[in-house]
């Protein structure tokens, strides 16, 4: 629940910057713009805004309770407990960070908050696996890789590259586009995680932990070509996921190679 509340605020973000409502609620936070103490959003930007307040004090929530559950929770695997607490710990600075964008709205303020939030996303990934590991398998990261796979032409469909195919980057467009960068990301990691409990292969396991660092590149110049039109960047961006689908390709092939050898052994 706590994994999908962090992914819910980080999308209701992207909605709330994409429709120019970082500034609505009359630049007042936490308070908005209508109601008793201006709790509640007066216009539909501002509503906006409001939403994405609304459910992050609930993850917020929690994050929080889910760290102090696991912390004190003999049972719980400690390295799931040390990355709930740390992703407690951030929080604090994600709603300082929050905050900034509202009062200061500065393009690398914006970025920092975004990057962190992808940051908790991330580690409540990892937690997760963590949690299920006795329940994935060497079929898990074949699927991973095939969720990573069909992402990557969809997030440059939508993107304001050249090889985007949408005449017009409107907020619809970059909620959904956000939505398939953080499945490619959480792809990346299940797929990494798992290939390195299941496989004895080194190569497939590199290209593995490879395609994770890719996967997060890919994103973040998705992300610049976004914010700042630059030919060079753009091709960097196109590059980068040519090369991943190509690891993405080969990863699937192996792991169901590696994965049909060690079902015959058994």
């Amino acid at each position: 629940m706590t994994l999908g509340l962090v992914a819910a605020t980080i999308l209701l973000g992207v909605a709330a910057k994409a429709t120019g409502s970082g500034l609505a609620c009359e630049a007042n936070w936490p308070q908005c713009d209508a109601g008793p103490w201006n709790l509640f959003p007066a216009n539909i930007p501002s509503f906006y805004e409001w939403i994405h307040r609304f459910v992050a004090m609930f993850a917020g929530i929690a994050i929080i309770g889910s760290a102090l559950s696991a912390w004190r929770s003999p049972s719980i695997d400690r390295n799931v407990a040390a990355l709930v607490v740390l992703g407690m710990l951030l929080t604090p600075i994600q709603v300082y960070l929050g905050r900034e964008t509202v009062l200061s709205y500065q393009m690398d303020i914006l970025s920092l908050h975004f990057w962190t939030a992808v940051l908790i996303f991330s580690m409540y990934v990892v937690a997760t696996v963590l949690v299920w590991r006795s329940s994935l398998s060497t079929s898990h990261v074949t699927a991973a890789l095939g969720v990573g796979l069909v992402s990557l032409p969809a997030h440059i469909a939508l993107s304001p590259t050249d090889l985007g195919v949408v005449t017009s980057y409107s907020p619809t467009i970059q909620l959904v586009q956000y939505a398939v960068t953080l499945a490619l990301l959480a792809s990346v990691i299940v797929a990494t995680m798992v290939g390195r409990w299941q496989f004895d292969d080194r190569q497939l396991v590199s290209l593995l932990a490879g395609s994770t660092v890719l996967a997060f590149a890919v994103a973040y110049l998705g992300r610049r070509a976004v914010m700042t039109y630059s030919p060079v960047l753009d091709q960097l961006y196109l590059i980068g996921t040519v090369l991943l689908a190509v690891a993405f390709v080969i990863g699937i092939r192996r792991s169901r190679l590696a994965g049909s050898g060690s079902r015959r052994s058994l």
